[in-house]
């Protein structure tokens, strides 16, 4: 796994694998849209648009769990993998698919910054918390929830979590009206059966539900049997609320956080074996059902036109054996800064506003998608805090061929591990796997994504002057958190910001 590590000064000989130990303690903030890594002025919430509500598009977003870029047809996968992927595919083909969609390292840093716009070492959301540990998003942070509820929308979430496991840092106290999941992962769903595990030592996860100024309630045991059944549950509650909320008339956000492809990936008994291609095949069939269930929905209730679709992983593919995922064409996994362990699937439709069957290279990165959305909602991202996303709506919408952003930090646990600036890449650190030491690089590795897509070490360029505008995103940042301070991980509440 990604360790923390200390490093020299981010300014000295290039010798930029990780910010300092100083630069960590002090923190950090974004730079104006100008930035080079394409950053955007802040809004405040209070200060949100207030376009009428038949105006506002309801928004189904459907996050999967571990998903590798090579997996679904559409990407180079399905029925390579074992079993087509045939919602999903189309789905891609109604709107547009992005090829250089960028997440972070891990789970619980991804979902971070989709909901916060933040890179996440700057919310102490920067690993995946082990059970036990104080975790989470502090109640000081503002989600793309709590925005989109602000401007009129009803929210929830349904599945995974993995941003805080005690009441007072669940989705119910982040934004979302109502939440049914796990708190934190799916692996925690094999501790009751393994050897030698007690709960008496460590309580087993619970699947759980909320409402908003509510106390969170456990509701099952998160094991073998229920980690098989849970997304279809999850697909189900995500109907029920679509349907509760357009009977009402009333915008909504549902966030559809499905569990699969997470280890172990065992499928609903009513897909086990129905591939004859063995329990991944079997689990793609089972996701692209339940993807394709949702959507049904959405044309059922005739809110098609109006409702944005979003499809994506959080991170690189499984890597633990005999869940091996794939990452298609790229090297690497998650918790890697290689491409296989941040490029991920992504696809939006939104019929008659996102322009049917386009395909972009174009970079994106998770950070942007709060800014993105809530700007297309008439809501606001808040202005007293750094924000790295950017409102990527020209880009999505089609007025816009190119991205909003130019490059992104990459960020693996607490160090910075590589920067995309364009067709290029740096690495500051080498790390082959999620269990492999990250080693220091002396001389950074420096890549052409364009003639060297698998980051082969044997075809580095020697492009130096590539240096200057990717030196020029680490020091902006490492500039701004001499004024914002990063937010330590397992920082209790209540959080207030230094002034």
């Amino acid at each position: 796994m990604c360790s923390n590590d200390d490093s020299a000064d981010l300014g000295s000989q290039m010798n930029v694998g990780a910010l300092s130990r100083r630069s960590i303690l002090l923190g950090g903030t974004t730079l104006a849209a100008a930035s080079a890594f394409g950053t955007s002025a802040p809004m405040n919430v209070a200060q949100a648009q207030t376009p009428s509500m038949q105006a506002k598009p309801n928004i189904l977003f459907i996050l999967v769990d571990n998903l590798g870029y090579g997996e679904l047809g559409i990407y180079g996968g399905g029925a390579t993998r074992g079993a087509p992927t045939p919602r999903i595919d189309k789905l891609a083909s109604e709107g547009l698919r992005l090829t250089n969609m960028n997440m972070e390292a891990q789970c619980t840093p991804s979902r971070s910054a989709i909901l916060t716009g933040r890179y996440a070492i700057r919310s102490g959301t920067h690993s995946v918390p082990f059970g036990g540990v104080a975790d989470g998003l502090t109640q000081w942070e503002v989600t793309m929830a709590e925005s989109l509820s602000a401007a009129g929308y009803a929210t929830a979430l349904y599945g995974k979590w993995h941003l805080g496991s005690h009441d007072g840092r669940l989705p119910n106290d982040q934004g979302f009206d109502e939440w049914y999941g796990i708190p934190r992962t799916t692996d925690e769903a094999m501790w009751p059966g393994s050897s030698g595990y007690s709960p008496d030592i460590m309580p087993p996860e619970q699947i759980m539900e909320g409402r908003k100024g509510e106390k969170s309630r456990e509701v099952k045991l998160y094991d073998i049997e229920q980690r098989r059944l849970i997304d279809a549950e999850i697909t189900r509650r995500s109907i029920a609320f679509m349907e509760r909320q357009s009977q009402a008339r009333k915008p909504f956000f549902a966030y559809a956080t499905l569990t699969q492809p997470h280890l172990p990936t065992l499928p609903n008994p009513s897909f086990a074996g129905k591939t004859g291609n063995g329990d991944w095949a079997d689990m793609l069939a089972e996701m692209d059902h339940n993807v394709g269930e949702m959507l049904d929905a959405v044309d059922r209730l005739g809110i098609r036109d109006n409702t944005i679709v979003i499809f994506a992983s959080d991170n690189g593919p499984e890597f633990i054996k005999p869940w091996d995922g794939w990452a298609g064409p790229w090297r690497g996994q998650y918790f890697t800064a290689w491409e296989g362990g941040i490029r991920v699937p992504f696809m939006i439709r939104w019929p008659g506003k996102v322009p049917a069957g386009r395909v972009s290279d174009e970079i994106v990165h998770a950070v942007d998608l709060f800014p993105t959305l809530t700007s297309i909602a008439g809501a606001a991202v808040p202005k007293d805090r750094p924000m790295d996303g950017v409102d990527q709506s020209d880009f999505f919408l089609g007025r816009n061929e190119k991205s909003a952003r130019e490059g992104i930090l990459i960020w693996c646990a607490d160090r910075l591990q590589a920067v995309k600036w364009k067709n290029f890449k740096v690495h500051f650190y080498q790390q082959e796997t999620m269990v492999s030491p990250p080693v220091k690089l002396a001389i950074p590795l420096l890549f052409n994504l364009y003639t060297n897509p698998r980051e082969d070490q044997d075809k580095v360029i020697t492009d130096s002057w590539v240096f200057g505008p990717v030196l020029k995103m680490v020091g902006e940042f490492e500039a701004s958190v001499k004024k914002y301070p990063l937010i330590a991980m397992g920082t209790p509440d209540p959080y207030t910001p230094p002034r």
